[in-house]
């Protein structure tokens, strides 16, 4: 087995995936619906910064390019957009080894430096249609009930008012407005069943290539690896260097415990949940994986789904937890499922053989 794949079955009730630009949706068409979701890139940074948190280490610094230019008529420097960014490239970063680089500066003389990642992580979308959905609401700040409230009211010109004006614009019957509450914006808020995949290839995972061609890192970057003990190899990608066993120990519990307890963290306080994991299935085969948590369509009755477990499925670990029994009917619920479930994970990427992955034709 050299892929291992997970399939992680999420509730979230009255919350928002992202706030920088609202509820992000997609339409499905056949059910006429408009269905929230996560992107892929937002679960693999809430994926990393819980790894960091695991290992109580900082991600790699990121490096920002930007340009300037001479502005001769007020002889002064001037901002002339941006240039690249681009991470260290060095596998010894957690988050560089699992997340991947790309590296290519323009006007250089350098190479293009790219390194695949080893986890291929989908978007979080919902499990059926019509088992996830969005609302729109609207809220206030509203503090009316203090005494000791300071109202400001300012004119076009961004004068204050005195308190007589205030009472003049107050009095007027088109201005009926509330000078101590504040009406937020409208907003989508998602809530439901939803599902998220994550595909590990254990060849890559500890491996970084060395292909002069298409390289990943600078022979820099290689001198320092070997120096701390990382060993050449081959796979089926080449020739690669394989990280030493103490590194691998370190950081398969971290990865495994991101997978099971990852968490949006961007979500606000007005709508925060905390998107249990109702279940997780482990597999090698993505056909399994992908039955094992689903949904089905009720026979007798119209646009309804109900969500299935596949607790006893060959060539399926499946993991239930103790918050899925209110929304799915399931025997196995467990107050321990999820330990289980990143112990199972744990195993799995011990027994890879890292060093010796090609078989030796006989």
């Amino acid at each position: 087995m050299s892929t291992i794949y997970i399939r992680t079955l999420k509730r979230a009730e009255h919350t928002v995936f992202c706030v920088a630009d609202g509820q992000k949706q997609y339409y499905d068409p056949q059910f006429d619906r408009w269905i929230p979701f996560s992107s892929g890139q937002q679960v693999k940074r809430s994926l990393l910064e819980s790894i960091g948190k695991c290992l109580n280490e900082q991600m790699s610094p990121i490096t920002f390019i930007s340009k300037v230019k001479m502005n001769s008529a007020k002889k002064k420097m001037e901002f002339d957009g941006e240039g690249e960014v681009f991470g260290t490239c060095n596998p010894e970063y957690f988050d560089q080894l699992f997340g991947g680089w790309m590296k290519a500066e323009k006007g250089g003389d350098t190479k293009v430096l790219k390194r695949r990642s080893p986890l291929s992580i989908s978007a979080m979308r919902g499990l059926h249609p019509l088992l996830a959905g969005t609302k729109t609401f609207t809220g206030t700040f509203d503090r009316r009930e203090r005494s000791n409230n300071i109202v400001v009211v300012k004119d076009s010109n961004g004068n204050e008012l005195n308190d007589e004006q205030i009472d003049a614009f107050l009095s007027n019957s088109d201005s009926q407005v509330s000078l101590i509450s504040k009406y937020l914006k409208p907003s989508r808020i998602a809530t439901g069943l939803f599902v998220q995949d994550i595909a590990i290839d254990l060849r890559r995972l500890f491996c970084v290539v060395l292909n002069k061609l298409e390289p990943e890192i600078t022979a820099e970057t290689e001198a320092k690896l070997r120096e701390a003990g990382w060993e050449e190899t081959s796979a089926v990608f080449g020739t690669c260097l394989v990280a030493p066993i103490e590194v691998r120990e370190r950081l398969i519990p971290a990865l495994a415990h991101a997978i099971i307890n990852w968490t949006i963290t961007s979500n606000q306080s007005r709508t925060f949940s905390l998107m249990e994991t109702l279940a997780v299935s482990i597999s090698d085969n993505a056909n399994r994986i992908a039955g094992s948590i689903r949904a089905k369509l009720k026979e007798e009755e119209e646009n309804k789904a109900v969500p299935i477990i596949e607790e006893e499925m060959n060539g399926v670990d499946s993991f239930v937890s103790l918050a899925a029994g209110g929304y799915i009917r399931t025997k196995k619920e467990t107050a321990d499922a999820l330990e289980k479930a990143e112990q199972k994970l744990i195993d799995l990427m011990r027994a890879f053989d890292y060093e010796n992955q090609l078989v030796k034709a006989q």
